[in-house]
């Protein structure tokens, strides 16, 4: 299967429409990191990212870092030994940094996202790896963070 198949298929069982005018790629985009599938947030709107070239390049482009950030802690705590999956901390705070540089032209709010609210909790998970040296995820599912269009 193709991964434009796959993302297509990906969004029908989302049942993520068009909302407001918004692009199914990017509403489906919360509904997997709210449900912390964080790799297929990554790829449905690397897709809508891919065809963009125009103003909200970066945007995307910011949000498909948030969640590859997301993706590196939620492997680094299912396998915290791994020899791969254990080294993850790091990684994901370049992935939150570069997330933070690319989403802070579109504050306060874009595209019906509060954009300041995210810069906050990315800054919130990069300062607690950096606190931690990189030795505590500061991910948990039970706890796992949420962003809600408005």
């Amino acid at each position: 299967m193709k991964k434009s198949d796959r993302i297509q298929e990906l969004l029908e069982q989302l049942a993520t429409g068009p909302a407001a005018g918004l692009d199914p790629r990017y509403t489906g985009w919360f509904a997997c990191f709210n449900a912390q599938r964080y790799y297929d947030a990554h790829d449905v709107l690397e897709d809508l990212w891919l065809s963009e070239r125009g103003a909200d390049h970066a945007f995307y482009k910011g949000l498909i870092q948030l969640a590859g950030a997301f993706v590196h802690l939620q492997k680094q705590h299912i396998r915290p030994d791994h020899p791969k999956d254990g080294r993850r901390l790091a990684p994901a705070s370049r992935l939150f940094s570069l997330a933070i540089g690319n989403l802070a032209a579109y504050r306060p709010m874009h595209q019906g996202l509060d954009v300041e609210r995210t810069l906050a909790l990315a800054q919130r998970f990069a300062d607690a790896l950096a606190e931690s040296s990189f030795t505590t995820n500061p991910w948990h599912p039970d706890a796992a963070p949420t962003i809600e269009l408005t």
